[in-house]
């Protein structure tokens, strides 16, 4: 037999409203009386019915999310982070992945605006006006993470430039002298929406200006450079650190430099940026930023639902990163 709010009403003598309010965890009732609620509910087996509630009060309940991929860790954990929050407050997640191209995308946020999600988290390779004007004539909420398109979006990420600028300051203060610096992402420099990329780009290059360096950096934009590493000569006279704009750029570096026998860090330094979780599993432990990644899953989920209920976004200002200084550097 399926229960009903009303039945739930009628057992604790109180309003189909007041039991809605209990269930969906809102303002307007006691906390003892929420409790009896939940009580009731918890004892009757109560399922909520999402397709009378979504005709009632214009909702389907559901969010969209626009990512890559899931083959990066930081990805994987981001999504289960706004699953864990969209769930807690009663939302259900579909998933939508881009393999990085604008065309898909397009296709991707389409799709979710007509399932009518309630709502869009969007991790976005494209920008510009015309991006811009595109997403405007929706009347989804949206919610920008890590690549920033523009002030009418509301974007929820963290102080890149300056963590990558630290991380930087961290290197030349264990006497390194030579910088070489891997993002391949950058070879879409212009083309694409790159922002997150960009800033820490810049960050590296406003903190070599603090270093003493032998040499000017060299900075690798493509995705052979394993194959650019090669003709570069190492030794622990002229110390080189590795520095690379995501973890695992920088695992595949840990991989190359040991297979050519070269010591980490004696000999050749590595910094990441990230901090995924697979790091307690490398030898030595990668020195990396850490990148609050389920902070900015469950904030933009709880943003995004509060212009959905309330009308209006929760600002979330940029948050805070970690250098974790392992045995890499």
């Amino acid at each position: 037999m399926k229960f009903t709010i009303k039945d739930i009403a009628n057992l604790c003598g109180v309003s189909a409203g007041t039991v809605d309010r209990a269930l969906n965890n809102r303002k307007g009732i006691s906390e003892k009386t929420r409790k009896k609620i939940l009580k009731v509910a918890n004892e009757m087996n109560y399922q909520p019915d999402y397709m009378a509630r979504s005709l009632v009060m214009g909702k389907t309940m559901t969010l969209g999310i626009v990512l890559f991929d899931l083959y990066n860790r930081s990805f994987a954990q981001l999504m289960n982070a706004i699953e864990l929050k969209a769930r807690e407050k009663g939302y259900f997640v579909y998933i939508t992945l881009t393999d990085k191209n604008p065309e898909n995308e397009i296709k991707c946020i389409d799709y979710l605006v007509n399932r009518k999600v309630d709502g869009i988290i969007l991790f976005t390779v494209n920008k510009g006006q015309e991006f811009d004007d595109y997403l405007s004539k929706f009347s989804v909420p949206i919610v920008t993470i890590f690549n920033y398109i523009s002030d009418n979006w509301e974007y929820v990420g963290i102080q890149e430039r300056e963590a990558m600028k630290e991380a930087v300051d961290y290197i030349a203060s264990q006497d390194y002298k030579q910088l070489i610096y891997i993002s391949p992402p950058l070879a879409y420099l212009g083309k694409r929406n790159i922002y997150t990329q960009e800033e820490r780009l810049q960050g590296f290059l406003e903190g070599v200006e603090n270093t003493n360096l032998s040499n000017a950096p060299v900075i690798i934009k493509n995705n052979e450079y394993i194959k650019e590493l090669e003709s570069i000569s190492f030794s622990k006279v002229q110390k080189t650190a590795i520095v690379c704009s995501t973890d695992l750029y920088a695992l595949e570096v840990m991989n190359f430099l040991k297979d050519k026998g070269l010591d980490i860090p004696s000999e050749v330094g590595v910094m990441g940026f990230d901090d995924i979780d697979m790091l307690k599993y490398i030898t030595p432990r990668l020195t990396t930023v850490k990148y609050p990644i389920v902070e900015i899953g469950e904030r933009a989920v709880e943003s995004l639902i509060h212009k959905i209920v309330e009308g209006e976004y929760l600002s979330t200002p940029l948050l805070d990163y970690e250098i974790i200084k392992g045995d890499s550097i």
